[in-house]
């Protein structure tokens, strides 16, 4: 298929931390390929990881790679949210949430890696599709987060969460890569 163009976003729209993702994208529009590619490349590579290591942690209080993949389906499940509404123009800002509460509660290791890949492919399908057929004026469309102090923070464009999506991925493959894996 050919996906839209979606051009990466500049720092003034997104909060200072995401660079941590963002910078790991290229910039040559293709955000929407990256997902897709990236996806079949973290399936392939995690399929030949030994079974064992899937639930090792590297320290305590660390995320089993199981948990990694729940947590990246998470993420990327709330971020289209974020996008979704901000490309409808609602502007109600959204509360953040508390990613270790949802590993903790995803039972991931209890999970079968067929179990984790079907939902993280069909909810990486879903985000593309989403992105893939969103209106040409909503990428510049902005949303808001909100603290637990009720403070709006996070204001993110619909193209820098299209970006977010892809960096944090391959942030997280990044982290096993480097921490798990080179005990192999």
């Amino acid at each position: 298929m050919k996906y839209r163009r979606i051009d990466k976003p500049k720092p003034s729209e997104y909060p200072e931390y995401s660079h941590i993702y963002l910078d790991l994208m290229a910039d040559d529009g293709k955000v929407l390929d990256h997902l897709a590619n990236n996806f079949q490349i973290i399936k392939k590579f995690i399929k030949k990881i030994p079974e064992d290591l899937l639930l090792y942690r590297y320290a305590k209080g660390k995320w089993t790679i199981k948990e990694i993949l729940v947590h990246i389906i998470d993420d990327e499940r709330i971020f289209a949210y974020r996008a979704l509404r901000n490309a409808r123009n609602d502007d109600t800002p959204v509360h953040g949430f508390d990613q270790d509460n949802y590993a903790r509660y995803s039972e991931a290791n209890e999970r079968t890696l067929k179990d984790i890949f079907d939902e993280y492919e069909s909810v990486r399908n879903s985000t593309i599709t989403l992105f893939q057929y969103l209106p040409d004026n909503c990428f510049m469309r902005t949303g808001a987060g909100i603290d637990t102090d009720g403070s709006i923070l996070n204001k993110r464009t619909v193209r820098a969460l299209a970006y977010h999506i892809a960096g944090h991925e391959l942030r997280h493959f990044n982290i096993i890569k480097e921490r798990y894996l080179n005990l192999i």
